[in-house]
């Protein structure tokens, strides 16, 4: 399990950052628009995850209006599926919790079956699928949604609610 030290990004971070978007992605966010990411917005959370290798993982998200929409959650090849990403979304929706954000949304490649597996470990349901979304491949995204436990509890497996929301199938079984 890695343990990090979880806090906001700053400008400081954003060439590990780029680094591990160029090494995740087939359609990496820019040095642009994550120094954008990184500033201080009233609506936006932009945190990173930090070891002792300095940053395992990042995790940016927007605030809009009751909704709290995941834009990101990344973490190093070499630290994966050992915990990073777990923490970097308790992080993510704690902070909408705190607030006061009563839904969460999020799109992903039907393709990143442990993603989707983690976010389904979370309380978010399939709600509907944008077909060839990813300019990239023309892959669909699976768009996710969760109820946020609205007495502030901390969201896991457990407490998140998605009360009377279908679940769409991603033609995936979780792992």
């Amino acid at each position: 399990m890695v343990d990090l030290q979880i806090r906001r990004m700053s400008p400081d971070d954003i060439d590990e950052i780029w680094r591990l978007e160029q090494d995740l992605f087939t359609l990496p966010w820019s040095k642009a628009s994550l120094l954008f990411e990184a500033g201080d917005h009233r609506n936006a959370l932009s945190i990173v995850g930090l070891d002792e290798g300095g940053v395992a993982g990042y995790a940016i998200g927007w605030f809009l209006s009751d909704e709290f929409h995941i834009g990101n959650v990344a973490v190093a090849r070499e630290k994966q599926g050992r915990g990073a990403g777990k923490q970097l979304l308790e992080h993510m929706l704690r902070e909408a919790l705190a607030r006061g954000t009563s839904i969460a949304t999020l799109e992903v490649r039907v393709s990143n079956v442990k993603a989707i597996a983690l976010y389904r470990r979370y309380g978010f349901k399939g709600v509907a699928v944008h077909k060839r979304y990813y300019s990239d491949n023309g892959e669909d995204a699976l768009v996710m949604f969760a109820e946020l436990d609205k007495q502030g509890k901390s969201p896991d497996h457990s407490q998140t609610s998605s009360r009377g929301v279908g679940d769409v199938s991603d033609g995936k079984e979780d792992e």
